[in-house]
């Protein structure tokens, strides 16, 4: 197999291994406060909001430690045991108690750390300049598949469901451990590059196993990467590009948590609002894939950058967000277990809320791919730091998010990401033109 067939490859396992782990967590993310809801007249009392505010939170802090540990143990062992903490939480709602259930969430956002760090600078040493684009779309369709197949058999196994018994729940939880676990283990199929760089090493990564002279250089590796991190944190393109991470923190906050959470809600859909949880699910997935599978195939052929793509997604989002804010009642994200009779400036409608799954995956695809792309090519030599400063940013508005969600009414969260989703547009917009500028006149891209 030729050098660039087995980072392809690599590239594959890497988008299916995260597929099967987030077709077990999405999905339990969708569906999290609706089951909650049908715990809380038991001794468990916990929020599904609350948790993945905690996940998200600890996610944030534990990225400044992620490229030191991704140093220590490498990309491939540290996604292996990572994925183990997210099969873990995903067990938790087995036989939920509130202890475990918050315990597991500090857990999983310091695994979800490591996980993404490892992620991104897998995907970064398995491509170029020339190939950054194509992986990062292959890579992002593979990842939101996970939307789909996971989404599907909720919709199905919860058709007609007005109340999520016990046996529901724990068929659905025992197979999505499963899932997870698989792909889990599938990370062992990710082949090891010759010249493939650890985070921060500066020179050859094929050091002699064992030994203190191993272990201080792997120390050494660890705290350079920590020291890249912070340096990184502070340059100008990181700061601007932050604000459009924060955006979509905000958004996954929104599609993955509140937005389901207000259609289970809505008892003007009548007995199918359970199931219409799934099949918004599966729509996200269809707008991700879609979004993912088409930037990644036409990245080669753009002779107009990013931008147009930017664009696209934040146009794409406020339609959206103009929908949902006249289909939905105000009060859908915190309504309680007996659901919302209100309406909004229209019936609410089962065909405008399922489009605007669609659309808000379409737009998410934008944006991450894009992101994906330009940090690749921007830090190829820094990219663990650089992956970690992005799930910093983005992890730590997601838990603001998650948190205020337990608060605030539709129309204010929906305020909040028009407002950070333009200033977001314009700031990635100037980092792309001073980049398309240096490459024009000759300049070394990752110099900016």
């Amino acid at each position: 197999m030729s050098p660039d067939s087995k980072k392809l490859f690599n590239v594959l396992i890497l988008g299916i291994s995260f597929m099967f782990i987030f077709t077990a967590f999405q999905t339990c993310g969708n569906i999290a406060q609706t089951v909650i809801t049908n715990l809380n007249s038991t001794d468990f009392h916990g929020s599904g909001y609350t948790s993945m505010s905690v996940i998200y939170g600890v996610f944030s802090a534990s990225n400044l430690i992620s490229p030191s540990v991704v140093a220590l143990v490498g990309p491939q062992l540290s996604m292996f045991i990572s994925g183990i903490f997210y099969s873990l939480y995903i067990a938790v709602f087995i036989q939920p108690s509130t202890w475990s259930f918050y315990t597991a969430s500090v857990f999983i956002g310091i695994a979800a750390a490591v996980l993404w760090t490892a992620q991104g600078n897998c995907l970064t040493i398995n491509s170029d300049e020339n190939t950054i684009g194509r992986n990062s779309g292959v890579f992002w369709a593979l990842l939101q598949s996970s939307l789909f197949f996971g989404n599907l058999y909720i919709y199905f196994a919860w058709q007609g469901k007005t109340y999520i018994s016990e046996s529901d729940r724990r068929t659905v939880f025992i197979a999505l451990t499963v899932i997870s676990l698989v792909g889990t283990v599938l990370f062992f199929l990710i082949r090891k590059q010759e010249d493939t760089k650890a985070p921060g090493e500066e020179d050859s990564a094929n050091e002699i196993h064992g030994g203190s002279s191993s272990a201080r250089n792997k120390l050494m590796r660890a705290v350079d990467a920590f020291k890249r991190s912070i340096k990184l944190s502070f340059t100008k393109e990181i700061l601007l590009l932050s604000v459009t991470t924060a955006y979509t923190g905000l958004e996954l906050t929104f599609f993955s948590g509140v937005y389901g959470t207000c259609i289970g809600a809505v008892n003007r859909f009548g007995r199918e609002e359970k199931s219409l949880i799934g099949l918004s699910g599966i729509f996200i997935g269809v707008g991700e894939i879609l979004g993912g599978g088409i930037f990644g195939l036409l990245s080669k052929k753009n002779r107009f950058g990013r931008n147009p793509i930017v664009m696209l997604g934040i146009v794409v989002h406020f339609i959206a967000f103009y929908l949902i804010f006249v289909n939905m009642p105000s009060n859908a994200p915190v309504a309680p277990m007996e659901g919302t009779d209100d309406i909004a400036y229209m019936i609410p409608s089962k065909e405008v809320a399922i489009f605007c799954s669609f659309l808000l995956g379409l737009g998410d695809s934008c944006f991450n791919t894009q992101l994906l792309s330009i940090l690749g090519f921007l830090y190829s030599e820094d990219s663990a730091p650089a992956f970690a400063i992005f799930k910093f940013v983005q992890s730590i508005c997601a838990a603001v998010a998650f948190f205020y969600s337990n608060y605030f009414l539709l129309q204010w969260q929906l305020l909040i990401m028009v407002v950070v989703g333009f200033f977001g547009t314009i700031t990635f917009f100037a980092v792309e033109w001073k980049a398309a500028a240096l490459l024009a006149r000759g300049s070394d891209y990752s110099s900016i």
